[in-house]
């Protein structure tokens, strides 16, 4: 068991920032790639960024590529995601996941954390 706590989510003006943490604690953390997904009211959970086991791999949505980053540290079991310019379209519930393959859809990956809320003010 792999289990995920989401930091960082909050109110945000548009063109601000925010980053998000993901701790994990379980198995290996290296073992696994992970992703940041997203769900707004009354949408469907989306892909936002994923890196592999090693953090040499990146994939970012095209809707946030060029503002959002995902990266992380091994020796500290964190994955980050910074997102910059934010935008009120970005507004939603941020999850982490980790998964043995890094995929974009959702069954890819295998545990999940609770989510945190970013907000989007125009």
């Amino acid at each position: 068991q792999v289990q995920l706590v989401e930091s960082g989510g909050g109110l945000v003006q548009a063109e601000g920032s925010l980053r998000l943490s993901c701790a994990a604690s379980g198995r290996t953390f290296s073992n696994y790639a992970m992703g940041w997904f997203r769900q707004a009211p009354g949408k469907e959970r989306e892909v936002v960024a994923t890196i592999s086991r090693s953090g040499g791999v990146r994939y970012h949505a095209d809707s946030v590529k060029g503002r959002f980053t995902i990266s992380r540290d091994n020796a500290k079991n964190l994955v980050y995601l910074q997102m910059n310019s934010l935008k009120p379209e970005d507004t939603a519930v941020y999850y982490c996941a980790a998964g043995r393959s890094q995929g974009i859809i959702l069954s890819d990956y295998d545990y999940w954390g609770q989510g945190t809320q970013v907000t989007v003010s125009s």
